[in-house]
């Protein structure tokens, strides 16, 4: 039984994750390159691919901001908790890293209030973590 349920997590793709992330609320993404971090706030929502040479894509648009997240170079995904920095309260994060193990983006629950998430955001993230495990593996998506 055990064997079937890490078999069936084995098999799902980045794309079929990035469409169950849907569940998490608000978010907090942060990209953080050699000379800069970006962060932007937003929930992770009506998402389209597009397949160019350099990979396969998941994109959006809000009003806030476009994402697009070259899925071919995402190696593994990990499940974070953490103090926050500012307050005495539990963060949670989603790191998806790329093949040298670093973050390529990160997914942070965003609160109100310090401390005060969404209705079920928690939840939510750790519904994702007991069904995807604290770090991933996802399968290469073959097409989109």
């Amino acid at each position: 039984m055990i064997v079937q349920e890490i078999n069936k997590v084995m098999t799902k793709t980045l794309k079929e994750f990035l469409e169950a992330c849907e569940t998490l609320g608000t978010l907090r993404l942060i990209v953080t390159s050699s000379a800069a971090v970006l962060e932007a706030r937003g929930k992770i929502e009506k998402l389209f691919y597009a397949e160019l040479p350099k990979g396969k894509y998941a994109n959006m648009h809000n009003e806030g901001f476009e994402f697009h997240l070259n899925m071919d170079k995402i190696t593994q995904v990990k499940f974070e908790t953490g103090e926050a920095k500012r307050g005495n309260f539990t963060t949670y994060a989603i790191r998806l890293l790329d093949d040298t193990e670093k973050p390529a983006l990160s997914l942070f629950l965003q609160w109100g209030k310090p401390g005060e998430y969404e209705p079920g955001q928690v939840e939510a993230w750790q519904n994702l973590r007991e069904k995807y495990g604290e770090i991933w593996q996802p399968e290469p998506v073959s097409t989109i």
